[in-house]
């Protein structure tokens, strides 16, 4: 599930927390860099769980309606195709699915208030009507439905941002990842395919691929054991700085690109480099581009 990209960043995050506290230790380290990664695929299950919750929310809006005491001939014979939706079905379904669900505690019962709101919104959206009135009644458009509801309701979502930094600290930042992650698996099932667990490594997708967890490990360790000498090497480097107010971002990604650098000598260091620029401009200030890929590639190339 995890690229290179999305483990590169939560090394920098941690040679971060290494740069804000100076007595964070490798065993502390290495512990974060797990659960950061572990967090990411329990967003993405928690984000395909609301399949049901939002179907569960149509539902109970369609038999409040016809319990109502004079209730109209729309509300006595409502469109039920959203609510016979077969991934909400597929999902509520599997053993699987439920029992890792279950097991990491994953539920949105307590967040009614999002699921209705969520739930109108879905209902103005042009895709959503379309859907509705589409003649046509088969797996692959309910799962079209779905990914359209991923790609389209979670982003810049003041709610669920409150909801998913209140649960977990990383949650925000991995949530367009693992939102491509749910899309993907839409596509998947709306092919007919039975739901699995990702691997948590997309390294663990091909035999012959080079593990991911120890890529990155060896990154955060090479970083670990030299980050002295290399903020020392920066700090050379940038002579008309204060090492000081050098940004703790800027510092931290150039130490990351440092030591991906030394513990794999044989990889292109313009991809290391534009790897980590490429993160500065999202993490760090308008300035950081420039400043990362001058310092990391005097660094690298030059010394």
């Amino acid at each position: 599930m995890l690229n290179r990209r999305i483990l590169r960043i939560k090394a920098f995050k941690v040679i971060y927390s290494r740069t804000e506290n100076v007595t964070m230790t490798l065993k502390e380290g290495e512990a974060q860099l797990e659960l950061s990664c572990e967090a990411t695929r329990d967003l993405y299950l928690f984000l395909l769980s609301i399949v049901e919750a939002v179907t569960r929310e149509a539902e109970n809006r369609i038999n409040a309606a016809m319990g109502k005491f004079n209730p109209t001939e729309e509300e006595l014979n409502p469109n039920l195709k959203f609510t016979r939706n077969r991934i909400a079905s597929i999902l509520s379904n599997d053993p699987d699915f439920l029992k890792i669900v279950k097991k990491k505690k994953l539920s949105w019962e307590q967040y009614d208030v999002l699921l209705r709101h969520l739930y109108d919104t879905i209902k103005t959206r042009d895709y959503y009507k379309q859907y509705m009135v589409s003649p046509s009644d088969s797996l692959e458009e309910d799962a079209a439905l779905w990914r359209a509801i991923f790609e389209n309701e979670f982003e810049d979502n003041d709610e669920l941002e409150a909801i998913l930094e209140d649960l977990c600290i990383w949650w925000n930042d991995d949530l367009a990842y693992a939102l491509n992650w749910c899309c993907r698996t839409m596509d998947e099932l709306g092919k007919g395919s039975q739901w699995e667990l990702l691997p948590l490594y997309m390294s663990q997708l091909s035999e012959k691929a080079e593990s991911d967890k120890a890529f990155i490990t060896k990154v955060l360790r090479t970083a670990f054991a030299n980050y002295d000498d290399y903020v020392a090497r920066i700090a050379a480097t940038t002579t008309k700085w204060d090492s000081t107010r050098i940004c703790a971002t800027d510092l931290s990604l150039i130490v990351a690109g440092l030591a991906e650098s030394e513990a794999f000598p044989k990889m292109a260091s313009g991809i290391i480099i534009n790897e980590y620029v490429e993160i500065s401009k999202f993490y760090s200030t308008p300035e950081s581009r420039a400043f990362v890929n001058g310092i990391l590639d005097k660094l690298i190339n030059t010394e």
